[in-house]
């Protein structure tokens, strides 16, 4: 999977929770080496940072829907606010997470989106 998240502490944090599920992550800093790593191979799912320089996440969500990209794309968003899930929406991502993201809301969003076969078991931190 590819976690789009400029915020080193963030990166971490995410990494260790779905490394913990089984899962291997790469890590892309903003939103454009998001989609060039999207370009460059195939991800069963994407987390995206909404507030990143260069290329948002929004920007980087609908350039990826634009080149043709049906994965997952889940936001990582500090706002709750039904504006923000909305444009989301808008830009083509499929559901959203609040941040800081909780394990348990990570590993069912996970369960939710990734195919059965691939989606992993929670895993107790």
């Amino acid at each position: 999977m590819l976690l789009a998240e400029d915020n080193p502490v963030n990166q971490e944090i995410t990494r260790e929770l779905l490394g913990f599920a089984g899962l291997q992550v790469d890590v892309a800093d903003d939103g454009q080496q998001a989609v060039d790593l999207l370009q460059a191979r195939r991800d069963d799912l994407v987390l995206m940072d909404m507030q990143m320089p260069g290329l948002d996440g929004l920007s980087a969500s609908r350039r990826m829907r634009t080149l043709g990209h049906a994965v997952p794309i889940i936001a990582l968003t500090v706002s709750a606010f039904e504006e923000d899930r909305r444009a989301c929406q808008d830009a083509g991502m499929d559901d959203d997470l609040a941040k800081p993201v909780e394990t348990g809301a990570l590993h069912a969003n996970l369960l939710h989106w990734l195919d059965g076969a691939t989606a992993p078991a929670p895993a107790a931190v």
